[in-house]
């Protein structure tokens, strides 16, 4: 299936999910917030969290500093 990922066209299997999605792009357990369709997707509903064909998906990391 085809999604959008923070603007680019992405490929991947059907079936997945956003922790799976995480996990091809090696950020599991990373600080980070997803957006999936314009909605926040809670880190606790990751896994539970299918992606469909066209949905849009912004991964968005977060960098701390002083």
């Amino acid at each position: 299936m085809h999604i959008q990922l923070n603007g680019e066209r992405y490929e991947l299997p059907d079936g997945q999910s956003v922790a799976d999605l995480l996990q091809r792009l090696e950020l599991t357990g990373r600080r980070l917030a997803v957006e999936l369709n314009r909605e926040i997707v809670p880190r606790s509903q990751h896994a539970a969290t299918e992606l469909v064909e066209g949905d849009q998906i912004e991964v968005v990391h977060a960098i701390g500093g002083g």
